[in-house]
């Protein structure tokens, strides 16, 4: 058994924020195109609910869609986003790469997301995290869209018995409480005080992870 530490991705490691809208705007704009919207891209609504499972985010953006079209826009989705990374157009975190770098040294490190497999692997590939990630989990990994259920995946499978899961919203925080870790909220673009004040601890700057995590060793 061994002490890991999970990391969310989008708006925990990675920049999402910046290759959002250009990306929503792409997938509305197909479905104006196909007769299937009017009015402006939701992209503010969008922001409010950002990293919950995806099947929630098209019922939520489109409420009186059919399922059919919900996965096709959530389809177009994933192709822009995963241009627009490959682009250059995103970022990682300030400090994310030498955190990452110094954190392996002494724990596995794992990824978490709500974000499908392809996308995933799209940031993994464009800055190489694989040099220090050991492994890249999506929701789409379980039956259930619940990160609680898919850290739970995680340990069972990597055998992990403590350590913590790092991220920016509610279901990051529960995850870790559900499977007895130590959460650490990271306080940025997407986070909203009100999901993170029941974190253990939370960081503004994701440098300072290394600092609560060496006085907790």
């Amino acid at each position: 058994m061994q002490t890991a530490i999970i990391f969310d991705m989008d708006g925990t490691l990675f920049q999402t924020n910046l290759i959002l809208e250009s990306a929503l705007k792409q997938t509305f704009e197909y479905l104006r195109e196909n007769g299937l919207w009017s009015g402006d891209t939701p992209i503010e609504q969008y922001r409010q609910i950002m990293g919950v499972p995806l099947n929630v985010v098209w019922e939520t953006l489109c409420p009186n869609h059919s399922n059919e079209v919900r996965e096709q826009s959530n389809d177009h989705f994933q192709l822009a986003l995963i241009e627009q990374i490959q682009r250059g157009n995103g970022a990682l975190y300030p400090d994310v790469l030498p955190t990452l770098q110094k954190l392996s040294e002494h724990y596995p490190l794992y990824i978490a997301s709500n974000g499908q497999t392809a996308y995933l692997q799209a940031i993994v590939a464009q800055y190489r995290l694989d040099r220090w990630i050991k492994g890249v989990y999506s929701i789409d990994c379980i039956d259930t869209n619940n990160k609680s259920s898919l850290v739970q995946h995680i340990m069972e499978e990597q055998q992990i018995n403590s350590g913590y899961v790092i991220g920016d919203r509610a279901s990051d925080i529960n995850a870790a409480i559900d499977n007895n870790l130590t959460s650490i909220a990271v306080n940025f673009d997407f986070a909203q005080l009100a999901e993170i004040i029941k974190a253990h601890f939370i960081v503004e700057q994701f440098i300072h992870i290394l600092d609560i995590i060496d006085r907790q060793h």
